[in-house]
């Protein structure tokens, strides 16, 4: 499967291009960015504009920010490529329907990072939740990101903040593993430190909370997802196994998705769902 890249920042760099080229499936075909400088940092061809990435693979991975990662998608989809779309997968939810409608008329196969999800710690713990019933949950996920480091001039972080950016793993890992979100019964947002306050109503009538931030001055960051009930305690605070790890997982059952012709769960119909849940608690502030 010949898949090309779109971006050339840290995550780019740190991630896609070291995952795609290490995969026995995978041909890497090159990269495209804004800046070619950024783009030959990546250490693969680089290609001179996104068409001619576009003509020349099967598939397409993008590390770009979600105001630019859609239209882009958008035109994947209409040229019959498949994707690997960054979280959330569009700015806004009217852009997020016109992806995922785009990807369902040109019937190609799509996956979300959600990086998380693709760990092992992560399997396990929702393994365990399975079969079990859980009334209560928490998730928590406090960071230094924007206050200084590789992601502290990233625009869209600052823009967006927590809610985009680490809001869609916390809401994931709920959202599976209490029932779908069905409705925000509070979100409140401190401005300056960035922090979120986010409390869920899910089917079948648990509650979560979640406290999100890119500016809380804490290192390494601190993870937690935890859930409460009849059924006991179970709770996930390990966030050990690297990226490029996740990474391969992921890749693997993107290839079997393209071969099977089978939607992956986290497919952009997943990210259209969590881009829902984004939009109504932006809407709750």
């Amino acid at each position: 499967m010949r898949i090309g890249l779109v971006g050339a920042g840290p995550w780019a760099r740190s991630t896609h291009g070291p995952a795609l080229a290490a995969h026995p499936g995978v041909e890497f075909a090159g990269v495209w960015a804004r800046r070619p400088d950024a783009a030959a940092a990546v250490g693969a061809p680089v290609y001179d504009s996104y068409d001619a990435l576009l003509a020349d693979v099967d598939a397409v991975s993008f590390a770009v920010p979600p105001e630019v990662q859609a239209p882009m998608a958008v035109a994947a989809a209409e040229a019959g490529k498949h994707m690997l779309l960054d979280k959330p997968i569009a700015a806004t939810l009217d852009e997020a329907r016109r992806l995922a409608d785009a990807v369902g008329h040109a019937s190609v196969r799509s996956i979300v990072a959600l990086t998380r999800r693709f760990a092992p710690e992560t399997r396990a713990f929702l393994a365990e939740t399975d079969g079990r019933t859980f009334s209560a949950g928490s998730g928590t996920w406090l960071s230094g990101a924007v206050l200084g480091g590789e992601y502290s001039l990233s625009e869209w972080r600052h823009r967006d903040g927590a809610l985009f950016d680490v809001g869609p793993h916390v809401f994931d890992l709920l959202d599976v593993a209490l029932g779908p979100i069905a409705g925000v019964a509070l979100a409140r947002l401190d401005a300056a430190s960035d922090t979120w306050t986010v409390v869920l109503e899910h089917d079948g009538g648990a509650i979560s909370t979640s406290s999100l931030s890119l500016r809380t001055p804490v290192q390494p960051s601190l993870f937690r997802v935890e859930l409460s009930g009849g059924d006991g305690v179970v709770s996930l605070a390990d966030r050990s196994t690297p990226a490029t790890d996740c990474f391969a997982v992921l890749l693997g059952e993107f290839l079997e998705s393209i071969e099977s012709g089978i939607d992956h769960p986290c497919s952009v119909q997943r990210g259209l769902h969590l881009q829902k849940v984004l939009a109504h608690v932006s809407a709750n502030t």
